[in-house]
């Protein structure tokens, strides 16, 4: 994908780190796009990290699928994965090492400290400050306990979670995208970065990776923007202990994407999962032009867009910080018009692996299925929303003769007692007709049905797309008997007379 602005700072460092814990959904993916769009704009770079810490819910399958849906998506990364890198490994499960002697050194200079506090008696501290009116973070019990509290506890057989030690003072700092925003320290006790059975959290590993791979700009979900102030104290320790470059990345939080109901999407919708919109045939180009409006817009008139016009305009600075709503109509809208983009060879390519999925092509589809495929391909472009539609409307010209059938709602509401002079008359015009192609086909059609037994047209073709195609809707009618054949029409047109009911 194409880069053309001229304002470029080679410098800008962003990161992509999701978590591989089940399917990809639509909201990672509008993180991936403004972080992919931000970086190739700055002509900057994009590291692909993989944050994999959590063994009980990192899956190596949600870890390929997370590869698979990048490549599919057409996002080019320039570090990580299947890429390498100056900073490997890219997977923070082959990290521990590292984060290890981080915590070390943060707890050797005094920016953590060992916590000894159950859970029991947390959650006790929390219900009483909560019926104070008071904070209920936590109130600081371990932060300067004496040798003889340490012995005691370590007697005990406790063991001590590693909780990092917030700096006094009003944290503040300015938003790519809320303006400056500022948090109170009352509002933001300290917090655990280290579990007691030694495994490092997200809280460390995260600043930790982004120090020490330069990341300059970190563009995130607005769900994560209360952690914000802690990562900005945890960048200052990790200067002052030497990891890293020593300077903290500037952070942008990107709105909500609301679902049904104005709640926020969840990852659990149905309409969240990316592996919905690929089976259902949507294509990379169309769900990435409508995911990029849900804050973004290139102009106020234009929502259609490359991605090239993308990279070429994209300001997070003009990213809207109020949230967006998925509308699933707009979404089909937009990409129906990049179905229709396309070019003929590039939208039959994208049709096979649906055909293909159905049963209606093989693993090698043959000179002959592609020829067919080519020429009906053009018919269904304008028509289609999705690829997957291709099945419904065009699988009557692969299906074998012996398994091709009627939709029964259709059969039952078109192929009545009125029906059967339609298709006797069709049948008769057809086998006498010489030149089998769609303008002799329409002609003689009409002057059987329209001018021989005065029915509207209307009335006079849908039983006819009804019986040949087997669905009210489907391409063209007279173009579809043309690549249907002669002989497989009128065989089929014999075979809807015996669906029609006597009269």
């Amino acid at each position: 994908m194409a880069n053309t602005p001229t304002d470029l700072d080679p410098t800008v460092r962003v990161r992509f780190c999701p978590s591989p814990t089940g399917n990809p959904h639509v909201g990672l993916v509008r993180t991936a796009l403004f972080n992919w769009a931000f970086a190739r704009h700055n002509g900057g770079k994009l590291v692909f990290r993989i944050e994999d810490t959590d063994a009980a819910r990192d899956s190596e399958d949600s870890y390929n699928q997370l590869l698979d849906a990048m490549r599919w998506l057409g996002f080019d990364w320039d570090e990580g994965p299947e890429v390498g890198g100056p900073h490997e490994p890219y997977r923070q499960s082959q990290r521990m090492d590292i984060y290890a002697d981080v915590a070390a050194k943060l707890h050797a200079a005094g920016h953590a400290y060992h916590c000894y506090c159950s859970t029991e008696e947390l959650d006790a501290r929390r219900e009483a400050a909560r019926a104070a009116g008071k904070p209920s973070g936590y109130d600081g019990h371990c932060r300067e306990l004496t040798a003889d509290q340490v012995e005691v506890y370590e007697q005990e057989g406790r063991k001590p979670i590693l909780r990092f030690r917030m700096p006094e003072g009003t944290i503040v700092f300015d938003d790519l995208v809320r303006g400056t925003l500022s948090f109170d320290p009352k509002d933001v006790p300290d917090y655990g970065i280290v579990r007691a059975n030694g495994a490092p959290l997200y809280t460390l590993v995260n600043p930790v990776d982004d120090a020490l791979m330069g990341i300059t700009h970190v563009l995130r979900g607005e769900d994560l923007l209360s952690s914000t102030p802690r990562q900005i104290a945890l960048y200052a320790a990790l200067a002052q202990i030497g990891v890293g470059n020593g300077t903290t990345p500037r952070f942008g939080h990107l709105p909500y994407v609301m679902g049904e109901g104005n709640k926020k999407l969840s990852k659990r919708d149905p309409q969240a999962s990316l592996n919905l919109y690929r089976e259902r045939g949507f294509i990379p180009e169309g769900l990435l032009n409508y995911l990029a409006l849900l804050g973004w817009s290139l102009s106020e008139d234009q929502d259609r867009f490359s991605m090239d016009e993308l990279v070429a305009a994209f300001d997070i600075a003009k990213v809207n910080a109020n949230p967006a709503r998925f509308d699933l109509k707009k979404c089909e809208a937009i990409n129906a018009e990049h179905l229709r983009a396309l070019a003929p060879e590039d939208f039959c390519a994208r049709l096979v692996p649906y055909l293909q999925a159905a049963g209606l092509l093989p693993v090698e589809p043959s000179a002959e299925q592609l020829a067919l495929l080519a020429a009906v391909a053009p018919l269904t472009q304008e028509r289609m929303v999705v690829l997957g539609e291709i099945v419904q409307m065009a699988g009557f010209l692969f299906v074998a003769p012996e398994a091709f059938a009627v939709d029964p709602d259709d059969a039952a509401k078109v192929l009545n007692a009125d029906a059967r002079p339609v298709l006797e008359a069709s049948v008769k015009a057809l086998t006498e007709l010489a030149d089998f192609t769609p303008e002799p086909i329409q002609a003689a059609l009409r002057e059987a049905l329209v001018d021989g037994l005065g029915i509207k047209p209307k009335f006079a073709f849908t039983p006819l797309r009804v019986a040949v195609t087997g669905r009210r809707v489907s391409p063209p009618l007279f173009e579809s008997m043309e690549l249907l054949g002669r002989e497989e029409t009128l065989r089929r047109l014999t075979a809807a007379l015996a669906l029609v009911p006597a009269s």
